[in-house]
């Protein structure tokens, strides 16, 4: 029974056009094809229609004409609706356009028998024409079923119902199309170029990669899957006469119009007259020309349709004809080419005349005549057998030992006959030197020479045997026979080599043309044109020759390695590189899991089911709601389940919340703590399911932990449970050993075991340390100190130093560090350090005063430095470091000092220091930017660049004797002015003041004179604060372990350190 689906209504006269590669309904139905569609009318441009208009009578479908309407991408548009649900017709989709028949007028539509209306009364309902609704639908155009094929191409693709095999897309007549002259398939040629394209570009790619010769420009048809070797190009009629034909009504489609012309199958001498069609051209009615029968006794003229052009036709008179034998006449009926040999069957006698059988004719050798024994006969065949007729000496022994041959009359002469033998067998010495008499018959021995033979053997040497009767024997002589690969070289009997030449054990380790199987033969013949063919490669490595692999290692096995289909196995001989892609395609539809996306066939083998747009439709397990995803294959799980639930951890003490749905264990993180099987230990291993304990598939492998009898430790070998400890090995666990007053105590393995006592009853030797403690106790002890409370408060370091320590620790240990490491150094008398800035340097001549080192700085600014010396004063480092005296030191305050008055010697301000000056600066630039504010104290100045990049503005003034003091307050008072100048023009980034010595040597600067404290203002008679150490109650004494001896109080003159010695000079002799 046939169902059709309707279609479904369209809205407009030009339905959309179904797109390539937009999903289809499936075999399955779908969500697409089950939602109701809106309600249209069915014609809506006579929904509008006014009342005066006539409307159109419903047209009738009837077969459809070849014009048609051009879609937006020159599609051909078959009036019915591309997209969407498709009728379907047992089982199978069927393409057909359907036009749209007028819908009857609505009640509140326009029509021209609608009742007239008066205000004030009802409407009067007018009467429905219930005919149109019990009209049938009328049905889709299906496709044709004209009984040859040319005419069901034409049909189906004037009526939109042909599809394309490669894009399953609809093939028109306005389309470019191509047709197999094979299974005349009916394809686009866009589709088909780059089908054929796509496999000939594959096969040449692979060919390159390898290094091969390209393979012939092949590719097959999707429809009959048979190979073409011409690439289609160019869009033709079906005949090929016209190139890019145009639609001309009337004609089929894609057709020129003239007469088809082309050459019909079978040799017929009449082209083809009908129009230019598609498909084979129909067989030819017309009368062929006369033809002889294969005897040529009769000649008759047949339809083309029923005369075999290339095998001809028979009379059925026997054919006549002489046989190859020349005797016999063929009785077969008028047959086609030779007769053949002649069958028939004839008595014959063999030459020798021992046998005797029919033959037939074509097997009869020549006729030869034989007499024997007053006999005569005629020979045809040879028997085979030995002749073994006597000769005429009438001696039994001596008979005819030749194959069976014509008989003579008279029996052959014996060859053993005196008269016949006149030489010994080998030919050199005759008869009468060897006999005393002469051979008086036949039957008499016939003598040797005992002289070697010296006939030419096949091998090329003579042979070696006495004179004897008979052929030679095979040659026994030594010599170099050469195996079959030519390696190794063995002395052998020469007709062994002669034979076949011997096999070695070497193994053939080349590589066959394959690439990928050895040769792996003993004595391989091609192992030598092996290595040297390698060896060619090696050299030629750059250049791409051609390599000729020798026949010995061409591999004969079969690839058999699965192609990329997956589903067979390379068929071709083992082969180099990739193999080809597989020949083989399917027929059937490949679905995606849902159903509702198809591949049409055919489609090459190993094709995948096509990606679905549609969301996948299974259920979850769990019975959440699903995850909205895109359909996939059944390899690929659904996302899991995003919801969060209540689960039990898998050891089952909690149960945990908020654990995602798809997770299958979850974990309280606990340890499991049950008890196992040797019943010591507990499992601990983290949360698990019951019986995955530690002991579930092997024993107990904890540490025993049981405290052993030979020591207190505990046992560590793996549990033994419920065995005792062995304690045969030595404990391995570490204990202390101490002298008698525990001062000395050392760590040391136990080693107690059941046959030793180990290290535990071990005790040290006291050494002086111990006995110096034991005195220092005893003098505690005497003057009541408590050695408990009491400790060593002395700090060594000075109060500057401390101070330095505590602000710049980091510092302060790298030079405490250097310090020690050359007091330590005997052989160092002299240390320089880098150039620092004055702070850092004032901490390491405070330092250097600790550690009763001599310091100086040399050098001016910026490149002054610090340099220590030893002395005869020095002795060596205070015993503890700076941070063990920071951790000690006692509280202090200080107290106020009145600032600092001016001293001699500090050197009087006379110019600003400009820190990170701007890039570019210039002189020009500094005098105009700072020209004014310097004119108004009535100073002028000079610009000058030091090498550490800062500037000098070296100010000049032409006062008084006293102006030093003077310029130095005027700069004060200058230097906010100037240093708001210089910042807001950002001609540096710092400004301060300094004091620059006659060689432009910056002296002193601002920042170093700003501090207090340190050895600079030391060096230069600044006093230094003085700290008042406040002691409360608890505090340490000062008493030391040995006595109540008090601290002298030693006060050294500071030795100043001047900054400019040559200043300091001068200074020397004004006074």
């Amino acid at each position: 029974m046939t169902s059709v689906e309707p279609p479904p209504p369209t809205g407009s006269n030009r339905p959309p056009r179904h797109r390539r590669g937009a999903p289809r309904r499936g075999r399955g139905g779908g969500e697409a094809g089950s939602r109701p569609a809106p309600t249209e009318p069915a014609n809506a441009s006579l929904a509008m229609r006014p009342a005066s208009v006539t409307p159109e009578s419903n047209p009738t479908l009837t077969q459809p004409s070849n014009r048609g309407i051009h879609g937006r991408r020159g599609g051909f548009v078959r009036g019915g609706r591309r997209g969407g649900a498709q009728p379907m017709v047992n089982g199978q989709r069927v393409f057909g356009g359907q036009l749209t028949s007028p819908a009857p007028p609505s009640e509140g539509s326009l029509a021209g028998d609608a009742p007239e209306f008066i205000p004030g009364q009802p409407v009067v309902p007018r009467a429905r024409n219930n005919q149109s609704r019990n009209q049938p639908r009328p049905r889709r155009i299906s496709k044709s079923q004209a009984p040859d094929i040319a005419s069901r191409t034409h049909e189906d693709i004037t009526n939109g119902q042909y599809e394309c095999a490669i894009c399953t897309n609809e093939v028109m007549p306005n389309s470019r199309i191509w047709s197999c002259k094979t299974c005349w398939t009916v394809l686009h040629l866009s589709c088909v170029k780059r089908w054929s394209k796509n496999e000939v570009s594959t096969l040449q790619q692979r060919a390159t990669d390898n290094g091969e010769l390209p393979p012939p420009r092949q590719w097959r048809c999707p429809g009959c899957n048979l190979p073409k070797d011409e690439l289609p190009n160019n869009y033709t009629c079906w005949c090929q006469k016209e190139i890019d034909p145009h639609s001309v009504a009337g004609l089929p489609p894609h057709s020129c119009g003239q007469t088809c012309s082309k050459p019909r199958a079978g040799h017929c001498p009449h082209p083809c007259e009908l129009i230019c069609h598609a498909g084979p051209c129909p067989p030819c009615g017309h009368m062929g020309p006369s033809m002889s029968c294969f005897c040529g006794r009769e000649m008759t003229a047949r339809r083309c349709l029923d005369t075999n052009y290339e095998s001809g036709w028979s009379c059925g008179q026997v054919c006549g004809d002489l046989l190859p034998c020349g005797e016999h006449e063929c009785q077969r009926s008028c047959h086609e080419g030779l007769c053949g040999s002649c069958e028939v069957l004839i008595d014959s006698k063999c030459y020798c005349g021992r046998e005797e059988k029919s033959l037939p004719c074509s097997e009869r050798g020549d006729e030869k005549q034989s007499q024997a024994e007053g006999n005569t006969w005629m020979g045809s065949f040879d028997c085979g057998a030995e002749c073994r007729r006597p000769f005429d000496c009438g001696n039994p022994n001596h008979f005819c030992k030749k194959e069976c041959h014509p008989q003579e009359a008279q029996p052959a002469h014996c060859p053993f006959s005196p008269d016949v033998v006149s030489h010994c067998p080998c030919g050199k010495r005759p008869l009468e030197i060897l006999l005393s008499e002469p051979r008086l018959d036949c039957s008499a021995p016939i003598p040797h020479c005992q002289e070697r033979c010296q006939k030419l053997l096949p091998c090329g040497h003579l042979c070696q045997q006495i004179c004897h009767d008979g052929d030679c024997r095979p040659c026994l002589e030594k010599m170099q026979i050469t195996c079959r690969c030519g390696r190794t070289t063995s002395n052998s009997v020469c007709h062994q080599g002669m034979e076949e030449p011997p096999s070695c054990t070497r193994v053939c380790r080349a590589t066959l043309n394959c690439g990928r199987h050895e040769c792996g033969e003993r004595c391989c013949p091609g192992e030598k044109k092996a290595s040297e063919r390698q060896a060619a490669k090696r050299k030629n490595r750059g250049m791409a020759a051609e390599e000729n692999v020798e026949p010995e290692h061409i591999c004969i096995r079969v690839c058999g390695r699965p192609l990329k289909c997956g589903n067979h196995t390379c068929p071709s001989l083992c082969h180099k590189g990739p193999c080809s892609s597989c020949l083989e395609a399917v027929f059937e539809e490949i679905a995606c899991a849902c159903g509702r996306t198809v591949l049409h066939p055919p489609q090459p083998c190993g094709t995948r089911p096509p990606p679905c747009n549609y969301d996948c439709t299974r259920r979850p397990t769990c019975g959440h709601q699903k995850v909205k995803h895109q359909c996939h294959e059944d390899t690929m799980p659904c996302p899991p389940c995003p919801y969060l639930v209540e689960k039990p951890c898998a050891c089952g003490k909690k149960t945990l919340k908020n654990q995602p749905c798809w997770l299958t264990s979850v974990s309280c993180g606990l340890p499991c703590g049950r008890k196992l099987k040797c019943g010591i230990h507990f499992c601990q291993k983290s949360c698990h399911r019951p019986g995955q304990c530690e002991d579930a598939s092997s024993p107990c492998t904890q540490p025993c932990g049981r405290k052993k009898t030979v020591c207190e430790h505990s046992c560590s070998d793996p549990c033994h449970a419920p065995y005792p400890c062995k304690e045969i090995t030595p404990c391995q666990a570490k204990t202390f050993i101490t002298c008698a007053c525990q001062h000395q105590k050392q760590a040391v393995k136990c080693l107690a075991s059941k046959s030793s006592p180990g290290n535990t009853s071990k005790v040290l030797e006291c050494n002086d340390e111990c006995k110096r403690l034991q005195r220092n106790a005893l003098l505690a002890s005497a003057l009541n100190i408590d050695p408990a409370t009491h400790t060593d408060d002395h700090i060594p370091y000075s109060t500057t130093t401390l101070s330095f320590f505590t602000a710049n620790q980091k510092l302060a240990q790298q030079y405490e560090r250097e310090f020690r490491v050359f007091a330590a150094d005997e052989k160092e008398k002299r240390m320089r350090f880098k150039p620092m800035q004055a702070p850092q340097r004032a901490f390491l001549h405070a330092l250097a005063e600790d550690f009763g080192l001599d310091s100086e700085s040399q050098d001016p600014e910026p490149h002054r430095h610090v340099v220590i010396f030893k002395t005869p004063r020095f002795v060596s480092a205070p015993m503890k470091t700076l941070g063990q005296c920071a951790k000690i030191r006692p509280l202090s305050t200080v107290e106020p000092v009145p600032a600092p008055k001016p001293v001699g010697n500090k050197e009087p301000w006379n110019g600003f220091l400009l820190s990170n000056p701007k890039f570019g600066l210039t002189i020009e630039e500094l005098h105009a930017d700072l020209k004014e504010e310097f004119a108004k104290e009535g100073l002028e100045f000079t610009v000058e660049f030091l090498p550490s990049e800062d500037v000098v503005l070296h100010a000049v003034s032409f006062s008084s004797s006293s102006w030093t003091q003077k310029l130095d307050q005027t700069l004060i008072s200058l230097k906010p002015a100037v240093s708001k100048k210089i910042l807001g023009l950002k001609l540096a980034g710092s400004v301060g003041l300094c004091a620059v010595d006659g060689s432009g040597n910056v002296v002193g600067r601002e920042e170093e004179n700003a501090g207090e404290g340190g050895w600079s203002q030391v060096a230069k008679g600044i006093p230094r604060k003085t700290v008042v150490e406040e002691r409360g109650v608890g505090s340490k004494s000062s008493f030391t372990v040995l006595g109540m001896k008090k601290e002298k109080k030693v006060t050294e003159k500071a030795e100043e350190a001047v900054e400019d010695w040559e200043k300091e000079v001068e200074g020397w002799g004004d006074a």
